[in-house]
C-alpha cells in the first residue's frame, strides 16, 4: 500500500482499479508479505466507500494473493521455499502437459496480429529483463505469459497458470530486489520464445521454456535461504 496516502482512484470501476493497484503492490513486494491491513484502512487510503475495497480484496484472497484473517481483516500471503518449489513443479506439470498435446496434434496457424502483439510483449519483458528495472519486467513478464497462453490455449487453463506465475513472483520479488544490479539476471529469451511458437517449432519452445524454468528456479534458490 502506497507509504504517500496511495494515488487517488477515479470513481468509475472501483473494485477493479484498486484490486489492479493493490495487485502491484504485492506483486512487487512493495506491500510485504504478513503485512495486516483492514478494509477502512484501504478505503481511507483511496478515499473511497468500504463495499469496493472489500470487494477487491476478496478477489486478490481468492488469487491467492491475500489471505482472509477472522475478525482482522486481510494479510498478504506469506510464501515460503517449499511453497515456490511446488507452486513452480505445478505450472511445469501443466505447461509439460500442454506441450504433450501439441506434440500430438501440432500448433495450429496463428493469426499474424495476434503474434505480432505477443512478440510487442516478449520485447518488453526481454528489455526489462535486461536492464533489470524489477517492478517493469514484473508486470511486462506477466502479461506476456498471459498473452502468449492465450493465443490457443484453454482460458482456464490459462487463469490457472497466471494465478501460479503471480504467486511465485510474489516470493520472488523480496529476493530479487535485494540485489545491487539485476540487469542481465533474470531470463530473457522471450522474443526466441515468441518465434518458435510462430513457427510451430515445438521442441524448440519446449527447451525454451524448459530454461526459463531451470533458470528461475536456480536463481531463486540461490537468493533464498532454504527455510524461507
Amino acid at each position: 500500500m502506497p507509504e504517500d496516502g496511495g494515488t487517488p482512484v477515479r470513481r468509475s470501476s472501483l473494485r477493479q482499479q484498486i484490486a489492479d493497484a493493490l495487485r502491484d503492490e504485492v506483486l512487487t513486494g512493495r506491500l510485504q508479505a504478513g503485512r495486516h491491513f483492514t478494509v477502512k484502512e484501504i478505503a481511507d487510503t483511496y478515499g473511497v466507500s468500504a463495499t469496493p475495497v472489500r470487494e477487491a480484496l476478496v478477489d486478490l484472497a481468492a488469487q491467492g494473493l491475500l489471505e482472509v484473517e477472522q475478525h482482522r481483516g486481510f494479510q498478504v500471503r506469506r510464501l515460503t521455499a517449499a511453497d515456490f518449489c511446488s507452486l513452480t513443479e505445478a505450472r511445469n506439470f501443466v505447461v509439460d502437459a500442454i506441450f504433450r498435446h501439441l506434440a500430438e496434434h501440432g500448433i495450429r496457424d496463428l493469426p499474424a496480429e495476434a503474434i505480432a502483439s505477443v512478440r510487442r510483449r516478449a520485447e518488453a519483458a526481454a528489455r526489462a529483463a535486461r536492464t533489470g528495472v524489477l517492478d517493469v519486467l514484473i508486470g511486462c513478464d506477466l502479461r506476456f505469459w498471459r498473452e502468449l497462453a492465450t493465443i490457443d490455449g484453454n482460458p482456464h487453463i490459462c487463469e490457472f497458470l497466471d494465478r501460479l506465475r503471480a504467486q511465485t513472483w510474489i516470493y520472488a520479488a523480496p529476493h530479487l530486489r535485494g540485489l545491487a544490479d539485476l540487469a542481465g539476471v533474470c531470463w530473457s529469451d522471450h522474443v526466441a520464445l515468441v518465434d518458435a511458437v510462430a513457427a510451430r517449432d515445438i521442441d524448440t519452445a519446449r527447451r525454451l521454456i524448459t530454461e526459463y524454468s531451470r533458470h528461475t528456479r536456480a536463481l531463486i534458490e540461490k537468493l533464498a535461504p532454504a527455510h524461507s
